[in-house]
């Protein structure tokens, strides 16, 4: 005992007299040297409650062994909270009978408090790789089996019970979407792997559709201290969102390069037959049927700019809220004559059978007459713009419960289904009529759906097709008791006749002014 590098001590007789070697002195602190001899109980009086009932079993004769069994010790002249692992060994005399007990001991303090340590390091690690945002996952050996996965990978996976399972077994609709062969690839050739924005088709729970997402990624080898790949670490994000407004971003991008080139289209059309009408007139070769001619050429070409040129206008001021509807009560079987007789010329042209079924009373909205009467007309005249010549065009106005709905239907050339979802889109005309045969900035129904909402009310489309016609649905909100109407008497006309104005055009453009 004495030579041993492990503090030992023996407790000898009916005061279990203490005998200890030399290592056995740090663990008595300050009370060495005056344990040497002293009773157990008076030595370790502190922990006796603890020890006493281990010590009366190796007295009984019995062998006991404990592995860091905490101990609050004062041997420095304060209380410490100490481990200890060691055995009680019953000491026989010469007659065989149990005098004494025997003691190795090692002191684990330090041990227990560095596992401490660990383990709340590991718990905040742990902690913080569950709350990171992007996915974080462990993959083990050849078969990429989970080991950890945090909670963002398994709420983008769509699985909660993952650990423990291959990536294969776990995620099945991946297979042949190559990412199961990125993973072999980086395990066997241990070169790391970044991707950005890739697709992957995945389900939401197992047995669930698939859907389309993007995902950015890294694939790391972990090595063991050899350098052999044994796992790989995944981190990532999901970026199906940011991919979804580049692309929003990239089409806007795309339609408003078309529109701009659509623009100077439109604007130069007329531009060609007015400055050949204006130079024809500037010769003065022609008679006077040439001049009305002419003069006529340019009128009308110069009605239909200042018709594409209001549509912006009216688009531009929308989009800024700069458009203030002057509301009053309306009769809607009234707007919709207003906005048919807008609209007739170009109906009857073209040959079209036009029905109209009104509604068999009154039904009244609170709105802008000027502007209803546009948002129906823009779409009347939609219909007969695309619908070929003898065509069939209904109307009709129904009203139920708080609600007044304007349908207007046709027979014209339909609405491809992938278009539907943005015909109330600025400049998506363009792409519903690509041979431009119908002219048109492509404004129209985006104002007319801006224009409906600002009255409160809904628009929507539905086609069944290329060839199958169209049809259109306001929505407006009721006005379920008539108004009385309160008529403003005007200031009678006065007797003198009133004096002469002098008025001053003042206009940057000489021609205009």
């Amino acid at each position: 005992m004495l030579n041993s590098k492990f503090p030992m001590f023996v407790a000898w007789g009916e005061e279990l007299g203490f005998l200890y070697n030399d290592p056995y002195v740090d663990v008595l602190g300050e009370k060495h040297p005056a344990s040497l001899g002293a009773p157990f109980k008076a030595i370790w009086g502190e922990i006796w409650d603890d020890i006493w009932p281990i010590v009366e079993r190796a007295l009984q004769g019995e062998g006991t062994y404990w592995e860091k069994l905490p101990l609050l010790m004062n041997r420095h002249g304060f209380d410490e909270q100490t481990w200890f692992t060691f055995s009680y060994s019953p000491v026989r005399d010469e007659s065989g009978v149990v005098a004494g007990m025997y003691c190795a001991c090692v002191e684990a303090t330090g041990q227990v408090l560095a596992e401490r340590y660990r383990q709340q390091e590991n718990e905040r690690l742990m902690t913080l790789f569950e709350q990171a945002p992007g996915l974080i996952a462990v993959l083990r050996g050849p078969q990429h089996v989970f080991e950890i996965a945090n909670k963002s990978y398994k709420e983008v996976v769509g699985r909660g019970n993952v650990v423990g399972k291959s990536a294969r077994e776990v995620l099945p609709e991946v297979e042949g979407q190559g990412f199961f062969e990125l993973l072999d690839e980086v395990y066997n050739t241990g070169k790391p792997f970044v991707g950005h924005a890739l697709p992957l088709k995945l389900a939401r729970e197992p047995g669930a559709p698939l859907e389309q997402r993007y995902l950015d990624f890294i694939y790391q080898p972990i090595r063991d201290p050899s350098g052999q790949v044994v796992g790989i670490f995944v981190e990532g994000s999901d970026v199906t969102l940011r991919k979804q407004i580049e692309d929003e971003l990239r089409a806007a991008n795309r339609q408003k390069d078309q529109f701009l080139a659509m623009l100077a289209h439109e604007l130069r059309n007329p531009l060609a037959p007015i400055t050949t009408a204006a130079h024809l007139l500037k010769l003065g070769h022609l008679d006077a049927k040439g001049v009305r001619n002419a003069s006529e050429i340019i009128a009308r070409q110069a009605e239909h700019m200042t018709d594409l040129v209001n549509d912006l206008l009216d688009v531009s001021r929308v989009t800024r809220g700069l458009v203030t509807l002057d509301k009053e009560e309306l009769d809607v079987n009234a707007v919709v004559t207003g906005a048919v007789e807008q609209v007739r010329p170009l109906i009857e042209t073209k040959r079209h059978a036009l029905t109209m079924q009104l509604s068999g009373e009154p039904v009244h909205v609170l709105g802008d007459r000027t502007r209803l009467v546009q948002v129906l007309s823009n779409i009347l005249n939609n219909a007969a713009k695309y619908t070929p010549p003898g065509g069939q065009i209904a109307l009709r106005v129904t009203a139920h419960g708080d609600r007044v709905t304007v349908t207007v239907t046709d027979n014209g050339i339909g609405i491809e289904a992938d278009v539907l979802p943005y015909i109330f889109e600025l400049f998506t005309q363009a792409e519903r009529t690509p041979d431009r045969s119908s002219g048109g900035l492509g404004l129209g129904l985006a104002l007319v759906k801006s224009l409906v909402e600002l009255h409160g009310g809904t628009v929507s489309c539905d086609s069944p097709g290329i060839g199958q016609g169209s049809r259109f649905t306001v929505c407006l909100p009721r006005l379920q008791k008539s108004r009385e109407a309160h008529p403003t008497a005007l200031p009678a006309a006065g007797g003198q006749a009133a004096s002469p104005l002098h008025i001053l055009v003042v206009d940057d453009n000489v021609d205009a002014a």
